[in-house]
């Protein structure tokens, strides 16, 4: 195949493929030929004639000049306008036009017009928005829980050691057994309630995770869920041996968290796997069970928390999914690029 044969095939491909609407029209405005976009976009056909803009049907013309701006100044870069389409609606969309033939004997024109739905762009916006706003708001919630696990470290758990060592130096002083076993009481119960505060600390924003890094932190959390989950083999595996940004490591820490929650409560499973690995170009969580799996669309009781953890893997820039079937467990997958929030 020639080079001139390639350039028509991908030539030709673009022209079928791409997302703008692509039109070619003579003079008066008749279309000669129009991609699939444009026939899309318009509801336009080939050999219609393409209707003024509202921007053109409002102008001031000078003497002798097209009605159509586009086609009285033959190349225009782009501009905004309101374009009717063949059931009256208007879209608005960025238009721009060059001269593509011209025969100086007949003086016939032929137009390339280019039409850009603007509409896409503005839900292309109105998303990018909504994952800032998104963004935002994990960013807020992960420094109130930070904020809140270190006043409970810092508060109220040093106030209960205190009570702790006080506790201690009153025993030193008891003779009577009634009130030492009281007192004993007393301390079994100020145990747990320090166990407590130390877990709900740890649940808010586990301070190995700004100390040590997302890795020791998942040890932790598996060592943890071990302890109360004797029933289930949990295995984690990774490759990492650096730090990751601190926006990486909590918003992957949390959806291995949420992922195992989930696991634990539902799977009913006795195996779980954790990896984590680095490539060349991203990073990849696989997080699975084999447990009893679930049908996603009957259950809703999940659908929350799936949502929180696809949520904070796209706020990284990557993707999210998961598999999961009746009998034959759950399968989560994550893959982050390493762009710019590597950095």
């Amino acid at each position: 195949m020639s080079s001139i044969q390639y350039e028509n095939k991908y030539l030709r491909q673009i022209f079928e493929n791409i997302q703008d609407g692509i039109i070619i029209m003579d003079q008066s405005r008749k279309i000669l030929a129009m991609n699939p976009s444009a026939k899309k976009l318009t509801g336009w056909m080939v050999h219609d004639r393409v209707p003024y803009c509202s921007f053109c049907e409002q102008r001031h013309l000078r003497s002798g000049e097209n009605t159509c701006y586009l086609i009285a100044h033959d190349e225009v870069p782009y501009f905004l306008s309101d374009m009717p389409t063949y059931h009256g609606k208007k879209i608005n969309v960025e238009m721009s036009t060059a001269l593509m033939y011209h025969d100086k004997q007949t003086d016939q024109k032929e137009y390339l017009l280019v039409l850009r739905d603007q509409s896409l762009m503005q839900k292309e916006k109105e998303a990018q928005l909504s994952k800032q706003m998104i963004q935002k708001l994990i960013e807020a919630k992960e420094n109130e829980h930070k904020r809140l696990a270190q006043e409970l470290h810092d508060g109220v758990g040093q106030a209960l050691y205190s009570i702790s060592v006080a506790l201690q130096a009153i025993e030193s002083f008891v003779n009577d057994k009634r009130i030492q076993t009281y007192v004993d009481d007393v301390r079994e119960e100020l145990n747990e309630v320090m166990n407590d505060i130390k877990a709900y600390s740890y649940q808010l924003r586990p301070q190995s995770i700004d100390r040590l890094g997302l890795i020791a932190t998942i040890n932790g959390l598996i060592t943890t869920l071990e302890k109360s989950n004797p029933s289930i083999t949990f295995t984690f595996s990774s490759n990492l041996t650096d730090r990751l940004p601190p926006l990486i490591e909590i918003n992957l820490y949390r959806v291995i968290q949420e992922a195992l929650h989930n696991m634990i409560k539902y799977a009913d499973a006795d195996e779980v796997v954790v990896e984590l690995t680095e490539l060349l170009h991203k990073l990849e969580l696989t997080v699975r069970d084999n447990g009893i799996g679930f049908d996603m669309k009957k259950e809703r009781s999940r659908g929350l928390g799936l949502k929180h953890m696809e949520e904070r893997i796209h706020l990284l820039g990557g993707v999210f999914h998961i598999v999961s079937e009746l009998q034959r467990g759950t399968i989560i997958r994550a893959s982050i690029p390493k762009g710019e929030k590597f950095h």
